[in-house]
């Protein structure tokens, strides 16, 4: 779960360099700090290892006093058993002392520690809370030579997913990783906790090898220890605050300072039990975080003292909020977009997902009671809106589309209910079939809707079977303008067709009397990164999906996602995009239409891991829905891809033949985007003539050049045309291809290897070391792992890792091994892998460890 984190304190304690680890409580600190211990004793360091406790913060000596340092009688003062404690840390061989939690050792203790670092260099490692005010003595013993700084951020989506299945030994599904991600803040002691005692409870059952909910709650008694051990710090004033929190709930800031005293509200907030986020009045709000405190506090028997406190906030909740002025970015840049995506990684997820769910939630409860009140067609259509981007309530929907009345109705209204009913076809498993049925009867009763009811039949049985052979022949002029459904469908059918211009044209205008609001920009968007223009397609979709992050609209936030996600893959940003695509996670499974979407960015998520892994297992795409088509409208809506490249099996040939009669697949359907995206993977990830021919053949038919330099490039690989493929690239222009084309030549170093060409994998490595020299980059490159037959042992790995720009004596000083037993292991790495030398086996094996 930490091995980037271990790796990173490990490198710097080589450098003699010591590490200060801050996250919140609960945040893995002492874990961290047990598996850097582990790795240095095995290398032979000596650890001296302190342990701040909470009882022993007014025992003198206390924590000194756990290492059993050997004092003389009558001699245990400050500087004596300094002396002691210095003459241990100056013997022979490497030293490290580990303080965890430093801001918990008695003060006569830190008056020691100050004493024995100012005599020795010593490397300290030393553990504390991020928003703790460290006292001058705290600062003597942390200021004391060179220090790095580690933040041990909260869990994302993906974590949250491995850690569960650890802990329970099987995978949860989506809702409840979801669930536990969005009460425990990415916390990893309470994600622990929750799993734990929700499978105790029976709140969690296992079913189709998955973990489940089996009520709407994961709050249970067993977790109350937990929850007390973690308020134990605060003041009664700051206890109490959090009770009036957990009755308020979500509250504006402005509200809270009229019930709690600031002091106790910036209390809360520095010990990071208090979230203060932007709400979409353009106001400030503020929620309990880890969100189940809150429900620690809901839970509690204490009714009197919650009446009175009830009564303490009567009538508040309905103040009016206070406008601030919004303020526009002044310009549109990649810079721009991608640094406001990393500052929004600071953020917490789970606040902002329980923000949108409870959005949700309450639009409609409102709406449902309104649209009960009077069952007209534009309360029903107000209502089932929501469920095209939030979880769908099957029951109600149902109900609404059988016992809406249409009478005096707005036809945009009925074309609405209509077009949900069919989709809830689709959703409950009746298939396309039956969604077009609906549809067709609701053209023969209102005739005056048929142009639009065409429109939507033309749109559904596209998204779920196949394209018609020339979408030029079924758009039609639209009739009715303020349906706005005519131009739409067109654009998202020629996306599906890969003719980005024509989909561009096709949407072209405001669209602000769409009837679906999202599938213009969605379109236009998509249609950018289909043209190449990946940059100015992603500038789109991150401002489209912040303001959609403000107006707590999730339909638009998941839409949006989908496609920056593609875009941030695209250019090798994998940090940004598994960070967007958990956020997105993190808000548990969508509604009708953006299902769909969810599922592909899941798939999405997984691919790196099933290409980089050595074993794959506990793939966060198994969350995803299996019974869908293997070919799908957009990429990754069908499965097909992500299998062929989760189930590669090291043989070259036998991927060649599926990825092959995969793609063939997608172009019969009419989803040539899909396709080309397809043939474009598998080309970069394992270069091989029928992809590549297949790309070819799909990059002419759509007349657009964006690929050419790449394809030229993939070509004298696969001819094995090495002075060619050296001309090429000394001559090459950076495109937005440059990430890929580093893909495709360490791609293509594999499949050498696999296939035992020495000659060619070492022409190959060289070309793919020219090339990085001349476009470095910072990101990590996505290609197959090559040792799912003949794996290497994880020794082996890491000296490959390090054999690539270090000597033997410098691997084996940082290993704590020696130059001989280096030299063993890269010998043995060579043999198993094929490869015929340190660069090649170092590019062969460079992403099989996690990124450090």
């Amino acid at each position: 779960m930490f091995d980037s984190e271990v790796q990173r304190i490990l490198d710097f304690v080589a450098r003699g360099i010591g590490v200060r680890v801050v996250g919140a409580p609960g945040s893995g600190k002492t874990t961290v700090l047990r598996s850097v211990m582990s790795n240095l004793e095995k290398a032979g360091v000596s650890v001296h290892f302190i342990s701040g406790l909470r009882t022993h913060r007014s025992i003198p000596y206390a924590a000194i006093k756990g290492l059993g340092l050997d004092v003389r009688p009558g001699r245990s003062g400050v500087l004596d058993i300094a002396d002691v404690f210095s003459s241990q840390l100056a013997k022979a061989g490497k030293h490290l002392l580990v303080v965890d939690d430093l801001h918990l050792v008695d003060s006569e203790s830190l008056a020691v520690l100050e004493a024995v670092r100012r005599r020795s260099d010593c490397p300290m490692v030393a553990t504390a809370p991020e928003t703790w005010v460290f006292s001058r003595g705290q600062l003597a013993v942390l200021n004391n030579g060179r220090e790095a700084h580690l933040q041990l951020d909260p869990l994302h989506y993906e974590q949250v997913h491995f850690l569960i299945a650890q802990v329970l030994g099987a995978p949860a599904d989506a809702n409840t990783t979801a669930r536990i991600l969005t009460k425990s803040a990415g916390n990893p002691r309470l994600i622990v906790r929750i799993a734990e005692t929700a499978s105790l409870s029976n709140l969690l059952v296992l079913k189709d090898q998955q973990w489940t909910m089996s009520a709407d709650s994961l709050w249970n008694e067993h977790l109350r220890g937990t929850l007390e051990a973690l308020l134990a710090e605060l003041t009664p004033d700051e206890f109490t605050a959090l009770h009036i929190m957990a009755i308020l709930g979500t509250a504006r800031v402005d509200v809270l300072h009229k019930v709690i005293h600031a002091d106790a509200l910036e209390g809360l907030e520095r010990r990071g039990f208090l979230s203060v986020l932007a709400d979409n009045h353009n106001g400030s709000i503020a929620a309990i975080s880890p969100p189940v405190i809150a429900d620690y506090f809901r839970g509690s028997k204490k009714l009197r003292d919650r009446k009175l406190l009830r009564s303490k906030v009567a009538g508040l909740l309905e103040a009016a909020p206070h406008g601030v002025p919004e303020q526009y970015p002044s310009s549109d840049s990649l810079s721009r977009v991608l640094a406001s995506l990393r500052l929004e990684r600071g953020d917490d997820d789970a606040i902002t997902s329980r923000q949108i769910q409870e959005h949700n939630a309450e639009r409609e409860r409102i709406r449902f009671e309104r649209w009960q009140d009077n069952k007209t067609a534009a309360n029903a259509a107000a209502f089932l809106r929501i469920y095209w981007g939030a979880p769908v309530d099957l029951e109600r929907a149902s109900r609404v589309c059988a016992e809406t009345t249409d009478a005096d109705a707005d036809p945009r209204d009925l074309l609405f209910v209509t077009i949900t009913e069919a989709m809830l076809a689709i959703h409950t498993g009746r298939g396309p079939r039956a969604a077009v049925d609906i549809l067709q009867k609701f053209a023969v009763n209102n005739p005056h809707l048929q142009a639009e009811a065409e429109d939507a039949i033309l749109f559904l049985s596209s998204s779920h079977g196949r394209v018609p052979l020339d979408v030029a022949k079924v758009a039609r002029t639209v009739e009715n303008p303020e349906a706005g459904m005519g131009g739409l469908v067109q654009g998202l059918l020629e996306l599906y067709r890969f003719k980005p211009a024509a989909a561009l044209q096709a949407v072209d205008g405001a669209g602000d009397d769409d009837a679906f609001l999202h599938l213009r920009p969605f379109v236009r968007s998509f249609a950018l990164f289909a043209a190449g223009r990946v940059e100015e397609s992603l500038v789109l979709a991150l401002d489209w999906r912040a303001e959609a992050r403000r107006n707590l609209d999730l339909f638009g936030v998941v839409t949006s996602s989908y496609v920056a996600a593609h875009g941030l893959l695209y250019r090798g940003h994998f940090e940004e995009a598994e960070y967007l695509m958990s956020s997105v996670f993190a808000m548990g499974r969508p509604g009708l239409v953006v299902d769909s979407l969810y599922d592909a960015m899941l798939r999405l998520a997984g691919l790196r891991h099933v290409t980089t892994a050595i074993v794959p297992a506990l793939s966060i795409a198994a969350q995803a829905r299996t019974e869908v088509a293997d070919v799908g409208p957009l990429p990754g809506i069908g499965k097909g891809a992500y299998e062929l490249v989760a189930k590669y099996n090291t043989q070259p040939s036998s991927f060649d033949r599926a990825s092959a009669k995969l793609i063939r697949r997608q172009l019969k359907s009419g989803y040539a985007f899909e396709a080309m995206m397809t043939a474009l993977l598998c080309t970069c990830l394992c270069p091989g003539k029928p992809a590549l021919d297949l790309l070819q053949k799909i990059m002419r038919n759509s007349g657009l050049a964006i690929h050419d330099q790449l394809i030229a490039i993939a070509s004298a690989v696969v001819e094995g045309d090495h002075k060619l493929l050296g001309l090429l690239l000394k001559h090459y222009e950076p495109d937005a291809d440059t990430y890929q084309i580093g893909m495709l030549l360490r791609g293509a170093l594999k499949r050498h290897v696999i296939e035992g060409d020495a000659r060619a994998a070492d022409a190959m490595a060289q070309a793919s070391s020219i090339f990085a020299v001349r476009f470095p980059s910072a990101n990590e490159q996505l290609s197959f792992n090559a040792f799912r037959s003949t794996p290497l042992t994880e020794r082996e790995i890491e000296v490959a890792i390090l054999a690539g720009h270090r000597t033997n004596v410098e691997i084996a000083e940082q290993l704590g091994i020696s130059a001989r037993t280096v030299e063993n292991h890269i010998s043995n790495a060579l043999r198993k892998s094929g490869a015929t030398s340190r660069n090649s086996l170092f590019m062969l094996v460079g992403n099989s460890l996690p990124p450090r």
